[in-house]
């Protein structure tokens, strides 16, 4: 079952998308989108992970990827989620 989750990576990514396999330290998503910039008021990745991105986060455009050195896998509640689908690329 595909289900949406916020992605971080040994290298500093993080990401937003869908996937239905996190067992291992490399993780497909799905309509991914990358957080490039988020304010402090955002409370860290955990905070986008429950109430998704705000005013001054900047989102990067949506894309099919894989992402390899994962490091933390976080489910996403759905307001977060119509916040990350409904981000302006780039804003």
């Amino acid at each position: 079952m595909t289900r949406p989750v916020l992605v971080t990576t040994k290298h500093r990514g993080v990401f937003f998308g869908y996937t239905d396999d996190t067992s291992g330290s490399t993780v497909k998503l799905t309509d991914a989108r990358c957080a490039i910039f988020w304010t402090a008021d955002t409370r860290g990745f955990m905070g986008l992970a429950e109430n998704g991105p705000g005013p001054g986060c900047r989102i990067g455009a949506q894309a099919d990827i894989e992402l390899r050195d994962v490091t933390a896998v976080v489910d996403v509640t759905p307001e977060a989620v119509e916040r990350w689908e409904s981000a302006p690329w780039g804003d």
